[in-house]
């Protein structure tokens, strides 16, 4: 849909697209790298925008996931996020012959996009305006809405984009900011979701029992992803107090343990796949999560759960990523008690922080404003860069890798920037002892490719741990043909095929960096980031990717993936350095 000229239309998938990249990431990415030029301005008309499905959508357990995909405005690579929730089970439901929704254009007044039974149109939406996500929710009570909130229409450059009146959201790297860039505040979905019948139906029961009986599945009914912080904590790789610490003596009052005491609902859907824990805020309810109790909690410096749900659900409500909105505070705390900015902050105070949230939410004042195009913008202004970690500029959650160097790589190389869903690899080596720089490898490498392809399918992140074939029985009840090689080569060519469009838009091995504050040990002692190892590792994931040593695919890399005939004469490709295992290809990168 054009925006622009308020017009729609359908397209057929080109059947070797659906070959190549399945949906989700893979065709979101193969669609963005066809038709946008490149340097377009990611909050400019000319941005796609696709909110993608797959072959799967509705019918695997656990919940149904969307991929949006775009040019992020914060890091000015691409971007997928991804989210749950009501919305993309009706929306596949609603448009069951349709692999994604892409929107290009800018309206010239708020709209709505409503879809119905197979029909959409562009409705105006001034009445939503400045409206916070519930808000949008609860004005659609028949409906399912993926809209955003005041950050949105602010253009905050890590803007969500939310569901469900802000329980789910597709947060990191500022899609919601690119639907406020293009005057839309939601995609309103009526309809059904998928029914899955038959032989989809009877694996989907045997799946659901499968992840029922499994260590994640098991894990996630107990504790929901809030265990995430008492795992860090006790492993030491919780950053806390704005990464100057790796445990927080407050982890118990903010941990899984406070969550089951403070929580007045335990959602569950159909299949007994959880749905975290509902708590009660001053403003409402919320969903609070282990992002929102590691970042805005521990990292905040705040032992309070009432504090970090409150905090979890301005976030919610304004539509802002907590992981980027926590370390953006952090940011502002630490350069406050430097001296580089004038804010009355400081770590442990909610108060201060949910002020601060909500002027960041609108840009009021100059300060903000530069915390609303992120950390990285900030610290370029005021100073201070060694405070709060980015990749590629965008701040990364609070996993600490120094106690695990392969986290450190897999950090570096995410493909939208610094992002634990892409590999966790933290989660064997804490316990298994320091790894080899090739197991670092090996291990970001696989996850990273693993996760590619099953977000093509898309699955939820944690069912997917029970597709050992990466969903290829699925697949054959659908005719489609594939093996689990033939799935692991497809993760492979879509994380390439996204290092060209990074590569197309400036990117090079200067943006797989590591972070400053990796570089030294944290205040309280423990190891560090050796920068000359993170070269040799970065030398290593290179080669192993087919990846020439300044991080350009190679041709016959291409040629190997089936990308050859991809590549436009923007997209400068690589050719093969000196030794890949040694340092001295880290130095020749001029390729």
């Amino acid at each position: 849909m054009d925006l622009s000229t308020r017009s729609v239309r359908r397209d057929r998938v080109p059947e070797r697209w659906r070959r190549l990249f399945l949906g989700g990431k893979g065709l979101g990415a193969r669609y963005l790298y066809e038709e946008l030029e490149a340097e377009t301005n990611p909050l400019g008309p000319d941005n796609l925008l696709g909110l993608m499905l797959g072959p799967l959508s509705g019918c695997l357990p656990g919940e149904t996931r969307y991929a949006a995909v775009t040019k992020s405005p914060l890091t000015g690579g691409f971007l997928d996020s991804y989210a749950g929730g009501r919305f993309p089970a009706r929306l596949a439901g609603t448009l069951p012959d349709c692999l994604g929704v892409l929107v290009t254009g800018r309206a010239d007044s708020p709209v709505a996009v409503r879809i119905d039974e197979g029909s959409v149109e562009i409705t105006a939406a001034d009445g939503l305006a400045g409206a916070d996500t519930e808000t949008v929710a609860e004005s659609c009570p028949d409906a399912a809405t993926a809209c955003i909130g005041p950050a949105g229409e602010a253009m905050v450059r890590y803007a969500s984009i939310a569901s469900d009146g802000g329980d789910h959201h597709a947060g990191r790297g500022g899609a919601g900011a690119v639907m406020g860039a293009k005057n839309l505040k939601a995609v309103v979905v009526r309809g059904d979701p998928v029914r899955p019948t038959g032989e989809l139906a009877e694996l989907r029961r045997e799946y659901a029992e499968a992840y029922r009986n499994h260590d994640t599945g098991r894990w996630l009914r107990s504790g929901a992803t809030i265990e995430s912080l008492d795992f860090a904590d006790e492993t030491g790789l919780l950053a806390t107090r704005g990464w100057q610490e790796t445990a927080f003596d407050g982890s118990d009052a903010i941990g899984v343990e406070a969550a089951k005491a403070a929580a007045v609902e335990r959602e569950y859907s159909d299949d007994d796949h959880p749905g975290g824990f509902r708590v009660e805020t001053d403003d409402g309810d919320t969903v609070p999560r282990g992002a929102t109790a590691m970042t805005l909690g521990a990292g905040l410096g705040i032992d309070d759960f009432d504090d970090v749900a409150t905090l979890g659900a301005v976030c919610d409500r304004l539509g802002m990523d907590v992981i980027g909105a926590g370390n953006a505070v952090a940011w502002a705390i630490r350069a406050a008690d430097a001296g580089c900015v004038d804010l009355d902050v400081s770590f442990g105070d909610a108060d201060a922080a949910v002020g601060l949230l909500e002027r960041i939410a609108t840009r009021d004042g100059p300060i903000a404003d530069a915390l609303a195009d992120g950390v990285s913008v900030a610290a370029d202004r005021y100073g201070g860069e060694a405070f709060v970690p980015t990749v590629k500029s965008m701040a990364v959650p609070s996993y600490d890798p120094r106690r695990a160097g392969s986290m450190a790589l897999a950090y570096a190389t995410s493909d939208r920037g610094g992002c634990h869903r892409r590999a966790r690899p933290f989660e064997r080596e804490v316990f298994e002892g320091e790894w080899t720089l090739e197991t670092q490898v090996r291990a970001v490498v696989a996850a990273q490719d693993v996760r590619s392809a099953l977000w093509c399918l898309p699955t939820d992140d944690f069912v997917g741990d029970v597709l050992d074939d990466l969903g290829a029985e699925w697949l054959a009840a659908l005719e489609r043909e594939y093996d689990s090689s033939d799935l692991s080569r497809l993760g492979r060519r879509v994380w390439t095929l996204v290092r060209l469009f990074n590569v197309r838009e400036g990117f090079d091995r200067s943006d797989d960096s590591l972070p400053p504050v990796f570089r030294d040990p944290p205040s309280a002692g423990g190891p560090s980031i050796d920068p000359d190892d993170f070269e040799r590792a970065l030398d290593r994931y290179y080669a192993s990717r087919g990846w020439g040593p300044n991080g350009r695919p190679l041709p016959e890399t291409l040629a190997r993936l089936e990308l050859d005939d991809v590549a436009d004469d923007r997209t400068p490709l690589g050719s093969p350095g000196t030794d890949p295992n040694s340092t001295s290809a880290a130095g020749d990168r001029s390729e």
